[in-house]
C-alpha cells in the first residue's frame, strides 16, 4: 500500500507516540534509565572464603562463582590467604570476592592484598565477608571504607532504601523489605553511598532514626571496591533486589583495570 506524504507522516508521529507511552508505563526502559554496566566475561576472579562458619562462607562463595561462571568469568578459589603473596597471580587477577569474617591476615598477606587493590584489582563482596574481616588489621579497613561494630536484634525484619538510583548499580531498583541482620558500622565519609536503613529504635533508643549505609561504593588507589552490608545467610539473596544489586556491584568492581575512574567523592560533612 503506498502512502502520500502526510500519511507517512501521521504514522511516524503515532509510533512515536506510542513508543513514549510504553516508556511512561514502564514497558520500556527510558535510556538515561538503563543501567550500563561492564560484563564479568573473561575477567579472572579470585575468591577467597573462611573465617567465621556460622556465616557459611562456601555456600555463599560457590553461588557467586556459578553466577561468574555462567557470565564467562575465569575463576580462581582457594580457602588459603597465601594466596595473597603469590605476585604472579595477584598480578593478573581483575576482581577478588573475600568472604573471610573475622580472621587475620600476615604482614606479607596483606601487603599482597592491598598492593593488588591499589594498583588496579576490584574487590567486591557482602555483610562479614570483607566488612568484619580481619579486626585487628586498620590499613585493611581503610581500603573497604566501613567496618561492622553491631546488629542490634540480631536478624530482623527491615527496609532497604535506595537513595541513588542514578548510579548503574542501583538504578531501576525499589526499595526493599528483608529478614536479616541490620549492620550498623562505622562508615568511610567519602564512600558513595548507593543504599540506605533506617534504625527503627526497637533495639536501642539512644539510636533511634539513624540513618545507616547498607550498599556503597568507593575507590582505593585504582581498584574499584564494592560492598553490602546484606548477605548474612545464602538465602538474603533470594530477594531479587539483593542479587540484583549485588551482581550489578560485582560486574562494576570488575573494571578496574579497563573502565575509566569515576569522580564522585562527596563527604557527608559539610559546612552550613
Amino acid at each position: 500500500m503506498r502512502m502520500n506524504k502526510f500519511s507517512q507522516k501521521l504514522l511516524l508521529f503515532l509510533l512515536s507516540l506510542a513508543g513514549g507511552l510504553l516508556i511512561y508505563v514502564g514497558c520500556v526502559e527510558p535510556q538515561e534509565r538503563q543501567t550500563s554496566l561492564p560484563e564479568v566475561k573473561d575477567r579472572i576472579v579470585l575468591m577467597t572464603y573462611g573465617g567465621w562458619a556460622g556465616h557459611d562462607p562456601k555456600v555463599i562463595t560457590d553461588t557467586i562463582a556459578d553466577w561468574l561462571r555462567e557470565h564467562g568469568a575465569q575463576v580462581i578459589i582457594s580457602d588459603d590467604l597465601e594466596v595473597y603473596t603469590d605476585d604472579s597471580l595477584m598480578a593478573t587477577v581483575d576482581l577478588i570476592i573475600q568472604n573471610i569474617t573475622m580472621g587475620s591476615l600476615t604482614r606479607l598477606q596483606s601487603e599482597g592484598l592491598l598492593a593488588a587493590i591499589k594498583n588496579g584489582a576490584g574487590i567486591a563482596g557482602c555483610h562479614g565477608g570483607i566488612g568484619d574481616s580481619f579486626r585487628d588489621n586498620p590499613d585493611y579497613q581503610f581500603v573497604i571504607g566501613g567496618q561492622w561494630v553491631a546488629h542490634p536484634g540480631g536478624e530482623i525484619d527491615f527496609e532497604v532504601n535506595i537513595t541513588n538510583d542514578s548510579d548503574p548499580v542501583c538504578a531501576g531498583i525499589e526499595d526493599f523489605k528483608i529478614h536479616t541482620e541490620q549492620y550498623y558500622m562505622h562508615i568511610d565519609p567519602n564512600v558513595k553511598v548507593l543504599a540506605t536503613t533506617t534504625y527503627s529504635g526497637e533495639h536501642g533508643d539512644w539510636f533511634a532514626g539513624a540513618v545507616m549505609p547498607v550498599v556503597w561504593k568507593k575507590y582505593y588507589g585504582k581498584g574499584r571496591v564494592f560492598y553490602t552490608s546484606l548477605g548474612h545467610a545464602r538465602h538474603d539473596f533470594d530477594i531479587p533486589e539483593a542479587w540484583e544489586i549485588l551482581t550489578r556491584g560485582i560486574r562494576w568492581a570488575s573494571a578496574s583495570k579497563y573502565g575509566q575512574q569515576e569522580n564522585w567523592v562527596e563527604a557527608v560533612y559539610k559546612r552550613d
